[in-house]
């Protein structure tokens, strides 16, 4: 039995990955196993998020085999299918392979790491835009008035004005949003100081739900700069008031693998913000960072500690590790800074690597309501720390935290009414906006899509104990979640919309948030993929946020679970959070990360 053959029977290689190596094992049939087995098991990595094979994971526990990194690297490196480019060159388009700092990529997703790392090096290198500071200085006083005093936000701000390329990092609630309005204000001042057009502003995420979050945020923050004594309410008539998917963005060619914008045909807008960047995968930050024009400036947004992407690729975390800690900033750009900033920003030479100081990190302070008590508990997941996270749930002391420990199923137990509560009263919604606002105040989040505990079968059961076993399809009240993007309707993966009775004769609408007067109404049988949406992944969860958050770990340690998983669902709640798990399989979630293989991080220092 060859060792493809083997890695599929131990079921470590999917169909597709094992048709990889058969593909080259007839095309050259001389083809070392070795090789082979390489070639599908980077075809797996791709699945399973890396970006690349590690040939160091080679232990039983990892492919299933036994084998020395030393023989592997030889047998790659005798064959005519592995590329080995020198430094930052392309590699070799007839070959399907690449080797390089001991990972086996596919050619296409080494290149995009290659030329995503080329671009954003490029962006943080550009010439520091022209800053007028001392104009500025007054307008900027009055949005951060503690700037000379080390305010992170304020320090965010003003590097915006210097910078190409900026970081701004910083777990939910820290003021990511509001900061972004405050600087594209600055910006905008700035250009009308300057006689110069008014800057060119695109709002951007990776879902549909979070740009439309987005666009509400941004919306709010502009109200409240609107009142803000000194400001003048024209700069905040120009700030943008809506949002729209990276796809939608970049232009979607139908049948493609490429958008319409990209090196050749760059991005019509002066500056480009990106919110929820760690949902961003590998080839869409490289197609986006591509489609940045010369001279537009790049910001994204994001919190590092979140779950990275589904699709491959760490990248967020990537750009954060090479970026460091370090706010300080070149001589230059401190000087030209001071007038905004005094002599709070750090100042270093001019020796470090491309992105040091393209970075600010955000303090911590959790979006919560008065009810809810979650920074503790949110630190400590996000460090790992089990026995912190213990001790707070049991302890009890932590506002609106419940702990049901060992209680493996909300559906069965004494929080079953609780946890249906706001459901029901769908049932007796008739408007749309208030059903959508009712929607957003429950949700059962699960680290599994499919078994007892996945999303599937938790949302089956969720709509029988609803509308009954024999419930129409699209009941009065039920919650539905679009798992494919269609820009034909406008709706895209991650949206959530609520099914509602219709006259006599329309029979159910669903209805979403957008249009004209603030909902859109679509029959079910147009709509395009969806699905049930009372329980969902944490995954599927990733940009929204909800009143009242259930949790309920699977009963038993699975792969998927990590801090990150854990730390991503407790900070969806705004006001409620249930935990149910095991301390098993709580302390084995908050032992592991969700690592990703790449070589990203490096490319860019």
């Amino acid at each position: 039995m060859s060792l493809t053959d083997n890695l599929l029977r131990r079921g470590r290689l999917r169909s597709v990955d094992h048709a990889l190596a058969q593909s080259l094992r007839r095309l050259e049939p001389a083809t070392p196993d070795l090789v082979l087995a390489g070639a599908a098991l980077a075809s797996r990595a791709i699945a399973d998020g890396h970006a690349a094979f590690e040939l160091a994971a080679t232990g039983e526990e990892d492919t299933g085999l036994l084998v020395e990194p030393a023989q592997w690297l030889a047998a790659l490196r005798a064959s005519a299918w592995v590329a080995q480019p020198q430094d930052e060159a392309a590699a070799d388009p007839q070959r399907p392979l690449v080797l390089e700092r001991g990972l086996l990529y596919l050619r296409r997703y080494r290149e995009y790491e290659r030329r995503l790392a080329q671009r954003l090096r490029a962006l943080a290198v550009q010439p520091p835009a022209a800053v007028d500071a001392p104009a500025l200085a007054p307008v900027f006083a009055r949005l951060f008035p503690q700037a000379r005093d080390g305010d992170r936000q304020a320090r965010a701000a003003a590097l915006a004005l210097a910078r190409g390329l900026l970081l701004v990092t910083g777990g939910p609630g820290t003021g990511k949003t509001t900061t972004v309005a405050r600087l594209l204000l600055l910006l905008i001042a700035q250009a009308r100081q300057c006689g110069a057009a008014v800057p060119r502003i695109a709002l951007a995420a990776p879902t549909g739900r979070a740009a439309e979050r987005m666009a509400e945020s941004l919306r709010a923050a502009a109200a409240q700069l609107r009142a803000t004594p000194g400001i003048d309410p024209t700069l905040c008539d120009a700030l943008p008031v809506e949002a729209s998917t990276l796809h939608r963005l970049l232009g979607t060619v139908p049948d493609r693998a490429y958008f319409r914008h990209d090196a050749r045909e760059p991005l019509p807008f002066d500056v480009i913000v990106v919110d929820e960047a760690s949902m961003v995968d590998l080839p869409l930050m490289c197609k986006l960072a591509e489609a940045v024009a010369d001279g537009a400036r790049l910001i994204l947004l994001g919190d590092r500690d979140q779950l990275p992407s589904v699709e491959a690729g760490d990248v967020l975390a990537a750009i954060v590790d090479a970026a460091g800690d370090d706010e300080a900033q070149p001589s230059a750009v401190a000087d030209a800074l001071r007038p905004l900033l005094g002599d709070s920003l750090p100042v270093r030479g001019d020796d470090a690597s491309p992105l040091a100081g393209h970075r600010v990190q955000l303090q911590r302070g959790y979006r919560q309501a008065d009810s809810l008590d979650l920074a503790p508990l949110a630190a400590a997941a996000r460090e790992g720390d089990a026995d912190t996270a213990l001790a707070l749930l049991r302890e009890g002391g932590l506002r609106g935290v419940v702990f049901h420990e060992d209680s493996l199923d909300p559906l069965a137990g004494a929080g079953r009414d609780a946890l249906l509560r706001d459901w029901r009263a769908l049932a007796d919604a008739h408007d749309p906006a208030q059903a959508l606002a009712l929607a957003t105040r429950v949700r059962l989040l699960t680290a599994l899509r499919d078994g007892a505990q996945g999303a599937a079968p938790l949302n089956a059961r969720i709509e029988e104990a609803l509308a009954g076993a024999h419930r129409p399809a699209y009941f009065h009240g039920r919650l539905l979640l679009i798992t494919e993007n269609s820009y034909r309707h406008g709706l895209f993966n991650g949206d959530i919309g609520v099914c509602l009775q219709g006259g006599d004769e329309e029979g159910p609408i669903a209805w979403f948030a957008g249009g004209g007067n603030g909902v859109r109404g679509y029959f079910p049988a147009a709509l395009p993929a969806h699905t049930g949406a009372f329980a969902m992944t944490v995954h599927k969860a990733q940009g929204s946020e909800f009143d009242r958050v259930w949790l309920q770990l699977p009963r038993q340690d699975v792969r998927s679970l990590s801090r990150e998983l854990v730390y991503t669902a407790l900070t969806r709640a705004r006001r409620e959070l249930h935990l149910c798990a095991s301390e098993a399989v709580l302390r084995a979630a908050l032992s592991r990360h969700a690592m990703r293989v790449s070589g990203l991080a490096a490319r860019l220092r």
